[in-house]
């Protein structure tokens, strides 16, 4: 089940692109939004992280970290970020810790793989507590960005 609204955000740690060990708490004090995405190199996801990329600075403006998990490897989502110029932090689910926590993991996708993330967004504020939460079951549709940044501005 999906984390609600008003519940602290689980604390987690992953490696990013560079392999840097990157944990929950290194944002204390500034919002976090959370882009949890099946699959790199797929249509949906580049259109949704594209997007995010083109509009960063509305997530800057309000001191907003984005950060986008799936559970690809480390080496894939370099390649990807690169590829995409995506302009904020890639982390790697893959031992699907994370997207467990979040209540945001399809059993089965695509009729035999387990385990991938499903599409997801999460506000987090300053403090570590959840503001949104989106989790889709359908992976060709896309979070509501339009309503993250309303609660990003609002916070």
């Amino acid at each position: 089940m999906p984390l609600q609204i008003g519940q602290p955000a689980p604390e987690f740690k992953s490696h990013d692109t560079e392999k840097n060990l990157i944990h929950l708490s290194d944002f204390k004090g500034r919002p976090v939004v959370l882009l949890f995405f099946p699959a790199a190199f797929t249509s949906t996801c580049t259109a949704e992280l594209c997007s995010v990329r083109d509009e960063i600075s509305l997530y800057n403006n309000v001191n907003a970290e984005v950060i986008g998990i799936s559970v690809d490897m480390p080496y894939s989502l370099k390649k990807y970020k690169e590829e995409q110029k995506l302009n904020f932090t890639l982390l790697s689910d893959f031992n699907k810790t994370i997207s467990t926590a979040y209540g945001c993991l399809y059993e089965t996708f695509g009729g035999w793989m387990h385990g991938v993330s499903k599409r997801s967004a999460f506000v987090i504020d300053k403090e570590g507590i959840i503001k949104y939460v989106e989790v889709l079951e359908h992976a060709g549709e896309l979070p509501d960005l339009a309503t993250v940044k309303k609660v990003l501005e609002n916070l």
